[in-house]
């Protein structure tokens, strides 16, 4: 492996997204006026009926401004960076003086519980300061100390102001002092991953190296034998491992082995996917060819054989977590709002590392569905778990569902997602672009501009769409001087037909890896047109999935669509699809979030005849009426009356 990196800032050849997106821009605005006031409230304590938080008191319990109990979980100050996270990145695009102040409230309030020696965590400093890192394994000190990181940079690149970072630096320096090879250190390592995708992109924020090579300890050492939690169990009487004699054990939190000898996508799927990040940012920066393939084959598992239609990930509520192969419940479902967001982040990374399309179609995909569906279409209320099936009688009275809900909810005493969706989706634009070399990647279409710098110089792309309710993207390229560059747009698996115009011309681009290459020399007010097939279409899952055996679900290009009670009328089972006929757009305007709706023959069973009694009979013929299933985008479900879901309907 090598030991020398590539220059600080391997990102910078993106120097700036600006997002003017017809789809994007109205929720990114409600999320900026709604839910990031909404989730300061929260914070404070100050949201009427919802569940106290603590967070925010927390870091003033531990400076000695007040007096108390730490409130909420281990792990509560990272909902504060998470929430400054996502203001930063609001900030970068619209500035608001009002809301800056507001943070910098925060950042003064977190500063003031930060100790002598860099360390800042409440829950240790305020109720056992003498038993700091003595549990990696449970109570997430490396795990808070990743939020603060990933806050602390984006807060600098969005104001420049510094005070964050610095104390962001004091306590990775104080990690750096603790945990290492070294025989004097501690050999543990995060029991939450985090730390370590963060510690990368401290590096490349600052161009320190023992960040970087803190974040590949942490990597590196995980899962070695002698295993450290239950060493450190036994050394310091924590309590019991939890998952100790059940099906996870310590691949609940991807620590039963190495990284590199990880076979299968296992454990609490947030924590997998934040792992995975970290490896694959690694495998990137230094090269190493066993982190490259490991990435490959946890992706290949994740992406092909433990992963819904919709983007969610983490199928059931033991734990988070994945189970095997093809298990893809739809009703008892788990789908973390945030396991869908680290999916993201993997998907990405993986983007960086050997671009091919089949990554940025599941990042769309996430992101479209099960990411969006997190949150409802005001910006203040979330799901947690986000099932593909709800009857809500099952949720209020079978004990299996309990963990599923059929409305958002204000907030949580574990509130993760609410904070991780925001600081997500107000960096969208990352996620959209990339550079190699001369060669310039298109991964998602959103209206707006981007500039990028190539090797030849840099180029400015305009882009205008009505994706995804339009397949026609028009782009619109700015260069100062003719300059010769490659542009990869996604052609994304959905639409194997295409047609592309260059200045009103068919192209000839060269397909590869999922994407569609032109390499040319571009002159100033050159423009391509990508046409892409946005009819809705039929999809079935593998015969494997048990769950989805003779069903198929609805999508229109990245967005899958539901049945809702509120269209169809309750007991949804009873509907299935004709296979002989195509779904199409349905132009009234009646749903939730402005978006379309489509319409799809079938039929519904009718009730048994008047005065047929009993729960059982014989088989006597399908007694049915055709009927049209109207069907709306899987993120605005329960955004109306509560009531019944479905996406996976049978067929025929």
């Amino acid at each position: 492996m090598k030991d020398t990196y590539p220059e600080a800032g391997w990102e910078n050849g993106v120097l700036r997204v600006h997002i003017r997106d017809p789809f994007w821009d109205p929720l990114r605005e409600i999320i900026r006026v709604n839910a990031i006031p909404y989730q300061w409230q929260a914070l404070n304590d100050a949201v009427p009926g919802a569940e106290p938080s603590g967070c925010l008191r927390n870091f003033r319990i531990a400076s000695g401004a007040e007096s108390g109990e730490h409130c909420g979980y281990v792990f509560q100050d990272s909902d504060a960076a998470k929430w400054l996270e996502g203001v930063a990145y609001s900030l970068m695009f619209h500035p608001d003086p009002d809301l800056e102040a507001k943070a910098d409230e925060a950042v003064n309030t977190i500063l003031s519980a930060q100790q002598p020696d860099g360390y800042l965590n409440t829950y240790y400093t305020i109720q056992a300061p003498e038993k700091r890192f003595t549990n990696l394994r449970d109570n997430h000190e490396l795990y808070c100390l990743g939020h603060l990181i990933e806050a602390a940079v984006a807060y600098h690149r969005a104001t420049g102001k510094t005070a964050l970072l610095e104390a962001a630096e004091r306590y990775a320096d104080l990690v750096d002092t603790v945990f290492g090879p070294e025989p004097e250190k501690k050999h543990g390592y995060p029991g939450h991953p985090e730390a370590e995708l963060a510690l990368v992109k401290l590096y490349a924020h600052t161009g320190k190296e023992k960040y970087l090579r803190l974040a590949r300890y942490f990597v590196d050492a995980r899962g070695t034998q002698p295993l450290y939690f239950p060493e450190e169990e036994r050394r310091n009487g924590n309590g019991r491992y939890f998952f100790a004699d059940g099906p996870l054990g310590y691949a609940y939190c991807q620590a039963d082995v190495p990284v590199r000898e990880q076979q299968e996508a296992e454990g609490h799927a947030v924590r997998a996917m934040y792992l995975y990040s970290a490896m694959a940012d690694l495998a990137r920066i230094t090269g190493d060819a066993g982190l490259r393939a490991a990435c490959r084959r946890l992706w290949g598992s994740t992406a092909e054989k433990r992963m819904y239609i919709t983007g969610g990930i983490g199928s059931s509520s033991y734990g988070e977590a994945f189970t095997f192969d093809y298990d893809l419940p739809n009703d008892t479902v788990y789908a973390e709002t945030c396991a869908a967001i680290g999916l993201v982040f993997f998907a990405r990374r993986m983007l960086l590392l050997d671009p091919a399309g089949e990554y940025g179609d599941v990042m769309e995909r996430a992101l479209y569905n099960c990411v969006l569906s997190g949150m409802q279409l005001d910006g203040q209320r979330f799901f947690y778990v986000n099932p593909l099936e709800v009857l809500p009688e099952a949720c209020r009275r079978d004990n299996a569902k309990r963990h599923v809900e059929f409305r958002r909810q204000a907030w949580f005493g574990c509130a993760c997602c609410p904070p991780n969706l925001v600081r997500l989706l107000m960096s969208l634009g990352d996620y959209a672009y990339s550079v190699s070399g001369s060669r310039a990647y298109v991964h998602l279409y959103l209206s707006g501009e981007a500039e990028l710098r190539l090797l030849g110089g840099v180029l400015r792309l305009e882009c205008s769409t009505a994706y995804p309710w339009s397949g026609s993207i028009r782009y619109t390229l700015h260069t100062e001087a003719p300059m010769q560059a490659e542009l990869a747009l996604r052609l994304p698996a959905w639409s194997p037909e295409y047609v592309l115009f260059l200045n009103g011309k068919r192209a000839a681009p060269r397909p590869e890896r999922g994407y569609l290459l032109l390499d040319r020399t571009w002159t100033e007010g050159d423009v391509l047109e990508l046409r892409l097939d946005l009819r809705p279409r039929l999809y079935t899952a593998s015969p494997r999935v048990p769950e989805d055996a003779g069903k198929a679900a609805v999508l229109c290009g990245p967005l899958v669509y539901c049945a809702e009670e509120a269209d169809n009328g309750s007991e949804l089972h009873r509907l299935s699809l004709d296979p002989g006929t195509e779904p199409v757009w349905d132009d009234s305007p009646d749903v939730p979030g402005n978006g379309k709706a489509v319409i799809a023959s079938g039929w519904r069973d009718r009730d048994w005849p008047e005065g047929v009694a009993g729960l059982y009979r014989p088989w006597r013929g399908r007694d049915r009426e055709r009927v049209r299933i109207r069907l709306i985008p899987y993120y605005a479900w329960a955004n109306r009356s509560p009531g019944e879901m479905r996406v996976w309907l049978r067929l025929g």
